[in-house]
């Protein structure tokens, strides 16, 4: 009875801080990094508010974001895995274990974006009484939309897009989950936007770089840096079954010089694949003639028909993730003219969206109706369009721009390509002991340039390998906001942030900073000051990796003993072996490391016992 009544309490003050708009956490964005820090904070009993710009939750991934970007799929755990692992079951559940559609979701990392809708309401609608999420509301980045008092946000203005009125709200701790760091710059926080030069950090990839793709740089790359910012563009929903597909429009901006490059690019086999680099011009013209057989274009590396224009990967049902297609001159991004966004209005980000609508729109209706290009050429590409099934309030067109970058702020950690790259061969990156996500992507970003004549790519389009890493808690601190988290636009240079800018990393990141935030709550500390070894016990309670091993699962035996040692470099290799016998240089360096005598006998004692005595020694 009297848990009973404590639980109505609490339910009674969760509702009069919703009435009150005062909430333990202010999450500006409703993408899958403010949704994460939400679900998190109410799993440790605090109250949120989601302020979303659109009228949609979910961020990319329910925009089109179907292939998930991950390396090492075991690397990013906790509620990402929950995620995946949820969509997954929707197919089960929905068409059978052993249907295409689930063989198709490839374990619940590959989705159509409804269910991807579908699975974060859900996963939102388990704490309604600890989250709110508000649609429509716009943040503008003005010093009347916040205030500050003693080094903390008090309260936040935001813009209710269907009244037209401001709206007023309070909190003990904010989030900036924007793609483009609104709230962070409305707080002051240092931040740069555009390129690093290749000087300040030495990093592969950095300023002005062409090259063909994943290779070395070409003829022209300086490393200079400057204000380019890498290209946006949307993803979109595709499908060639005839039964679902919905024919690409001609725009009524439909401008055909935008478009005519690519007619030498189909007859030529023209590319930026690295296999270029050995095909001379008779190759070339011998490739027109052949085309004009018709027959597809035999140059290497060259793609045919949607190819030629987007990257696709197969999706459940039929459909496909259309992404900008990396050997191409011209395909989805539109670099250049997206400069101005991440410093913008929202009016002018408007104009560029439905800009960026037109360009892509215009770009496939080109490809399937224009008469200078190959006419088997044309009808490959239409016989894909858009999958009229998604979004079916906005035209089966994407509703949110694919931002890869914003603002990056200059945080109490910067992150570098450096903490993404092996310290040497086969090794891995600097570890982070105060680490709150394991992750790993390639150092990967888009053009910064339009095609340029003479140049083998465009410019800043490069990939570099990485190995699984850690994230360090200060990428998402400020040194100046006591009780502010910026999981998604978080601290580090242009290359840097390319690995990180991941969804799956951005969610990682959500959920440490629901816990961070709750912790400080808790505490009555600021965010910079929580007690980090129990941030990650919590972390690890909840199944995220904070250090990735091969060997090692959370739902394994001694994944919370391995998490805790490992990041105190008891286990430095990539495989914690813990059935494995001891041996005597491990028992004499871990009785070294720890400064107590271990029980323990060389060949015969499993390593897992022997560090479990370490862990019980000093996790207190």
């Amino acid at each position: 009875m009297k848990r009973f009544y404590v639980c109505v309490v609490l339910a009674l003050a969760s509702w009069v801080a919703f009435a009150q708009n005062c909430f333990d956490l202010v999450i500006v964005g409703g993408n899958p990094g403010g949704l994460m820090a939400a679900i998190a904070a109410a799993r440790l009993g605090k109250t949120s508010l989601i302020l979303e710009r659109t009228s949609h939750i979910g961020g990319l991934p329910v925009n089109g974001l179907g292939a998930t970007d991950i390396a090492t799929r075991q690397a990013t755990t906790g509620l990402f895995s929950e995620f995946t692992d949820r969509v997954k079951r929707y197919y089960i559940e929905r068409y059978g274990s052993s249907s295409r559609q689930v063989r198709d979701c490839s374990d619940g990392f590959h989705f159509e974006p409804s269910v991807a809708a579908t699975v974060y309401k859900e996963m939102l609608n388990e704490h309604s009484d600890k989250i709110k999420v508000l649609l429509s509301r716009q943040f503008d980045v003005e010093d009347k939309n916040i205030v500050i008092k003693d080094g903390r946000i008090e309260s936040i203005r935001v813009l209710n897009r269907k009244t037209g009125k401001m709206e007023t709200y309070r909190g003990n701790m904010f989030i900036d989950a924007t793609y483009e760091g609104d709230l962070g710059a409305a707080a002051g926080i240092p931040f740069r936007v555009g390129r690093e030069s290749k000087e300040e950090f030495g990093e592969p990839g950095a300023g002005r770089t062409y090259e063909y793709w994943k290779s070395l740089p070409a003829d022209g790359s300086t490393g200079q840096g400057d204000n380019a910012v890498q290209a946006y563009n949307y993803r979109l929903c595709l499908t060639n079954d005839p039964e679902n597909r919905f024919p690409f429009p001609k725009p009524d901006s439909y401008n055909r010089e935008e478009y005519v490059s690519l007619v030498e690019d189909v007859w030529t086999g023209r590319n930026t694949q690295r296999a270029m680099q050995k095909v001379t011009d008779e190759m070339m013209e011998e490739n027109r003639r052949y085309i004009a057989q018709g027959n597809k274009s035999k140059l290497p590396g060259d793609n045919w028909g949607i190819r030629k224009l987007s990257s696709l990967v197969t999706l459940p049902n039929g459909k496909a993730d259309g992404n900008n297609q990396h050997a191409a001159f011209i395909s989805t991004d539109l670099p250049e003219e997206n400069w101005p966004w991440p410093t913008s209005s929202w009016e002018w980000r408007d104009k560029f969206a439905e800009r960026l609508k037109e360009y892509t729109l215009g770009l496939f209706w080109f490809a399937q109706n224009d008469s200078t290009l190959p006419k088997h050429f044309r009808e490959a590409v239409a016989q894909w369009g858009l999958a009229k099934d998604e979004y079916v309030d906005n035209n089966y067109f994407p509703r949110q721009v694919y931002v890869r970058e914003g603002r990056r702020f200059e945080g109490v950690y910067f992150f570098t390509a450096k903490d993404a790259l092996p310290v040497s061969p086969g090794k891995r990156p600097p570890l982070h002991a105060n680490s709150v996500t394991a992750s790993h992507y390639a150092l990967d970003s888009h053009a910064a340039r339009k095609r340029e004549t003479g140049r083998v790519h465009l410019d800043g389009f490069i990939s570099y390998p990485t190995a699984v890493y850690t994230v360090p808690l200060g990428v998402m601190l400020s040194r100046e906001i006591d009780n502010l988290l910026l999981p998604v636009p978080v601290s580090g240079s242009h290359i840097g942030f390319s690995t990180l800018r991941m969804e799956p990393c951005w969610m990682a990141l959500g959920q440490a900073a629901g816990v961070v935030a709750s912790m400080a709550i808790d505490g009555g500390t600021t965010v910079r000051d929580v007690d980090v070894s129990l941030l990650q016990d919590i972390l690890v309670g909840q199944k995220a990796t904070v250090i990735y091993y091969e060997d090692v699962r959370p739902e394994d035996n001694g994944f919370a003993m391995v998490q805790y040692l490992g990041l105190r470099g008891y286990l430095p290799e990539w495989k914690a072996e813990l059935d494995k016998p001891v041996d005597e240089r491990s028992l004499r360096e871990w009785s070294e490391r720890c400064g107590f005598q271990l029980n323990g006998t060389v060949g015969r004692t499993a390593r897992r016992d022997v560090l479990m005595q370490i862990y019980q020694g000093l996790h207190k």
